[in-house]
């Protein structure tokens, strides 16, 4: 599913991600004769991106783009996992007052530019924050991240510099004040009407404002289509622009003749970026995919099938053409159970159907063991400390699982071998729709092994592929029962509230319904602590919440399985989704600047 993203970074800290194994559809997309120019960069990607607004998108395809074509004040480093400037000349200053409030202070760096060579100022992050916090504008999934911001201070003195004033502590504040996309409101306000309301006005009216005609004017323009794929209304200050996109074949993107960022090159790896184009090719197929990878029109493949890549490293023709990498992966996967669905509303039901889940067999048949079992909404290796390493995974077990349905009133009461109830006065049949994208084999097959072992419990399951799009739609309208899921984390202390907090249900990220008094509670108190101690045994707290309520039943952590080619110097892995840093690549003989023009 989607990620959120935030900066690809942030808002991705829970982004839907299309694919565990891989987003594709059942249409195939001939891509036979790619054109192949030998300083280019040719990147897989399974689908078109849902937009190019870096404001607004939810696709994890879209932030990856988006990343290269814009900036923010600071940036994960894909090599140290920590946050490093990029826009501003250093890491916030952070200055925590004495009635609790915490303020994050940047000075943006007198290289920034635009492309017309006017100067990036904290004019336009003030606007950006603006729009990411404006009522109406259609990034509802980012703006929990932005609740406590309150005020955002400007310096007469000094247009580069402003601090952003959050009313409390937030376990995301210097991650959310400095990882959002800064656009130029030339181009994404023209008539500039957002000038008219202050930083305070916005923060402050995020519900009274909706009834306001120019908010609502500012907001069709900025969600309209022309913000989301026509070039000349795409335009960052990134070290790529936009050149072109030829629907369901292929996103090209270009390195700037004089990115100011070219100074800064060895600074860190925000200003790694020696590709000169970026081609990225919809194949939406695997298999068509692989083939173009075995005839090298592929540079860098990512969510590749655990069969085929096997089979890659069989091959002596990749491997002396390509490097194959299994790094970890901060994403997991599980199966979503709509709890507000009258079969679904007992958690000792949804349990039992835990219990029916061969997370080992899937593991082990889906993903050839390169993956690893989680229990809840974090990933052992991604933060250990925070990880309840307590919480006992279901046991699959049949038997038992029959047992709790039983006791939650499922049996079988007219002998024709399916479980049954009486629901609102009607005798239901236990059955189970369980969606998926379409042309996602492992998400297909690994709701076949449900299928299977559920039909052993007397629970009918039938497996419904869905064009992504819908797919989609129709969890955010939670118009399903059961799906495969998956989420990105980003290496930062992530705020639990999009996902999982009951206010979510509505325009979040909290599809399947989960949550109570307690478990908002929890969150809100994950959410105003800076302590890393206190943030452990929280989290650990609301892991085990989430297992017993069994919302979601906890899948497993893939391995990325990724190929680079070989031609390339630069090509770094990192457990940040992709799992490279495909700006970074270098054609081998080339230097740095070279490969920049």
């Amino acid at each position: 599913m989607k990620n959120k993203l935030h900066a690809i970074s942030l808002f991705a800290a829970m982004t839907l991600l299309g694919a565990c194994g891989g987003k594709s559809s059942s249409t195939t997309t001939n891509n036979s004769n790619i054109p192949h120019e030998p300083d280019h960069v040719y990147v897989h990607s399974l689908s078109d991106p849902d937009m190019i607004n870096p404001l607004n998108y939810q696709a994890a395809d879209a932030g990856y783009i988006c990343k290269r074509l814009f900036a923010t004040l600071t940036y994960l480093d894909f090599k140290t996992l920590k946050l490093v400037p990029y826009l501003a000349d250093s890491n916030a200053r952070i200055v925590s007052n004495p009635d609790g409030s915490v303020d994050y202070t940047y000075t943006i760096r007198k290289e920034a530019k635009w492309d017309d060579g006017t100067p990036v100022t904290a004019d336009d992050a003030e606007f950006s924050m603006k729009v990411m916090m404006c009522p109406l504008v259609n990034n509802e999934q980012n703006k929990p991240y932005y609740e406590k911001y309150t005020k955002l201070i400007r310096y007469p003195d000094n247009p580069n510099k402003l601090t952003m004033h959050l009313k409390e502590a937030y376990i995301q504040g210097e991650s959310t004040a400095g990882d959002f996309f800064i656009i130029p409101k030339k181009i994404y306000d023209p008539a500039n009407i957002l000038a008219a309301f202050t930083f305070e006005q916005i923060a402050a009216g995020r519900e009274t404002l909706k009834k306001d005609p120019n908010i609502k004017k500012f907001a069709d323009n900025f969600n309209s289509e022309k913000y989301k794929r026509e070039k000349e209304n795409i335009v960052g200050c990134g070290p790529y622009t936009f050149d072109k996109w030829e629907t369901n074949q292929r996103i090209i993107i270009k390195k700037k003749a004089n990115w100011w960022g070219d100074a800064l090159i060895n600074t860190n790896t925000a200003f790694d970026c020696n590709a000169p184009t970026i081609v990225y090719e919809v194949i939406k197929d695997q298999t068509t995919a692989v083939t173009a990878l075995k005839g090298q029109k592929l540079d860098a493949m990512y969510g590749i099938k655990p069969k085929d890549f096997l089979e890659l490293k069989e091959s002596e023709s990749v491997k002396n053409n390509y490097t194959l990498n299994t790094p970890n992966s901060l994403a997991y996967a599980y199966f979503g159970l709509n709890t507000k669905k009258s079969k679904f509303n007992d958690k000792k039901v949804r349990q039992a159907l835990a219990h029916l889940v061969d997370v080992d067999k899937m593991i082990k048949t889906l993903y050839y063991d390169m993956a690893l079992r989680v229990n809840a909404d974090a990933i052992s290796y991604g933060d250990s400390a925070a990880y309840n390493f307590d919480i006992k995974p279901y046991e699959y077990n049949i038997e038992l699982a029959k047992t709790m349905l039983a006791e939650a009133g499922w049996k079988d009461s007219d002998g024709d071998g399916f479980l049954d109830k009486i629901i609102n006065g009607k005798n239901e049949k236990f059955l189970i729709e369980y969606t998926y994208n379409a042309g996602n084999d492992i998400r297909q097959n690994a709701g076949m092994i449900f299928k299977e072992n559920a039909r052993q419990a007397g629970i009918d399951v039938n497996v419904t592929p869905q064009e992504w799009a819908i797919y989609i739609k129709n969890q955010q309208d939670h118009n399903f029962e059961m799906c495969y899921g998956a989420w990105i984390k980003t290496p930062v202390n992530k705020d639990p509230k999009q996902i999982w907090h009951t206010d979510s249900y509505n325009g979040g990220s909290n599809y399947v319904g989960f949550g109570n008094p307690e478990s908002d509670k929890l969150i809100e108190q994950i959410r105003s602590t800076v302590d890393k101690a206190s943030y452990n045994v929280l989290s650990k707290q609301l892991q085990t919440i989430q297992h017993e309520e069994c919302a979601y039943i906890f899948l497993y952590a893939p391995q990325e399985r990724i190929a680079l080619h070989n031609r390339f110097d630069n090509t770094y892995t990192t457990v940040m989704r992709p799992g490279f840093n495909e700006a970074a690549f270098k054609l081998k003989g080339t230097t740095a600047e070279a490969s920049s023009k």
